[in-house]
């Protein structure tokens, strides 16, 4: 099993005027594996995007000359002859998944492969979950094929682990920036540091938002929330007990309405902005981030307080929140901290992003907030 998710481009079906355009764009994305009729359309790619061919068992063998990669729709014995008489040529199977019968020869080929390519007929995503299960600990890689990016996206969250890659068609430029878009929404990590509270202050009231997500978060996990897109502070989600409320471990108390918040892609969103369907991203004390649907914002009016932090490198953080007992951040080694009871000197996680914004995407620019 792969550490980071896979993206593989099929241009099978490209046009010939599109096919160059695709290909420069796919070395730019940082394309993992490109599938081609034949390896001359693949010969001008460099050797850190992998040459892939799929071949028939049932059709003459040419010249796997130039290929990486050759992915055999047909048997684990096709596959071993052809490897036995080709043995500079790496090689896989191809199973397409129509009933019962082919989903057990994909489960097979899942824990037996080194390279296995599952071509699931049916839009229901319980034979892949089937596979992943039935495969769980597998030594090879697992590479599921999406119709379009948004059942790529579904296909690397299946079992939350997903598929280790996915091959999709590209017919036109931009189809790699999606899928590779699709495969970092996924995971990926952030540095976070120890921020020093240097203030704390009543300010009366305010508006603030409570961010509910369609996830279940972790009692180490939150969202990063602060009042400049430079500094923001680990804001922990309702999952630890109160002595007058039930726990409810899908929201964020997060802060006044013009917070930001980290969105998908790296991108910053205003808490105001955010409504059912947004997405933002989940992160716990060790600096690993998932993508969250958001379920709801609840926007009500609420006394504040402003809480003023201090990075390592003395750039200023501020965060304002809900001024009650039981509005937390998160501490260093996952302590979790009143809001009220902050006071100088107290520790707390936070992330400093570098880049400035222009409506929430990083941009080289001058900014000054304050």
């Amino acid at each position: 099993m792969t550490e980071s998710k896979l993206c593989w481009l099929d241009i099978r079906g490209a046009d010939e005027e599109s096919a160059p355009a695709i290909l420069e764009e796919a070395v730019h994305q940082r394309i993992d594996a490109v599938v081609a009729a034949e390896t001359g359309l693949l010969a001008a790619l460099p050797p850190t995007v992998r040459r892939v061919l799929v071949h028939d068992a049932g059709e003459p063998v040419d010249d796997f000359a130039g290929a990486d990669l050759v992915v055999v729709a047909g048997s684990a014995d096709d596959r071993a002859k052809l490897a036995a008489a080709h043995p500079a040529t790496d090689f896989g199977r191809y199973v397409e998944i129509v009933d019962a019968e082919t989903l057990e020869t994909a489960c097979e080929a899942a824990r037996t492969e080194r390279w296995s390519l599952l071509d699931f007929r049916d839009p229901t995503k319980i034979p892949l979950e089937i596979v992943l299960a039935a495969a769980a600990g597998r030594e090879g890689t697992v590479l599921t094929r999406a119709a379009d990016v948004e059942e790529a996206r579904i296909i690397f969250g299946v079992l939350e682990l997903g598929s280790d890659g996915v091959l999709m068609p590209a017919r036109a430029v931009g189809d790699a920036t999606a899928l590779r878009l699709a495969a970092g929404a996924v995971t990926g990590e952030v540095d976070l540091v120890e921020l020093t509270v240097t203030a704390t202050a009543h300010i009366g009231m305010g508006e603030r938002a409570c961010v509910d997500t369609c996830s279940y978060l972790g009692k180490d996990e939150g969202i990063l929330v602060g009042s400049h897109s430079k500094g923001m502070v680990l804001c922990v989600s309702e999952t630890h007990p109160l002595p007058y409320m039930p726990t409810r471990p899908f929201r964020v108390n997060a802060g006044a309405i013009h917070s930001y918040t980290v969105a998908d892609r790296g991108s910053t969103r205003y808490l105001s902005e955010l409504v059912a369907g947004s997405k933002v991203l989940a992160v716990d004390t060790r600096g690993r981030t998932r993508v969250v649907n958001v379920g709801r914002i609840k926007i009500e009016t609420r006394p504040l307080i402003s809480v003023d932090a201090v990075a390592p490198n003395g750039q200023a953080v501020n965060l304002i929140l809900q001024d009650d007992w039981h509005v937390r951040v998160l501490g260093p080694g996952g302590a979790v901290l009143n809001s009220t009871e902050l006071a100088p000197g107290d520790k707390v996680l936070g992330h400093l992003p570098t880049a400035d914004r222009h409506v929430g995407y990083p941009i080289d620019e001058f900014c000054r907030e304050q």
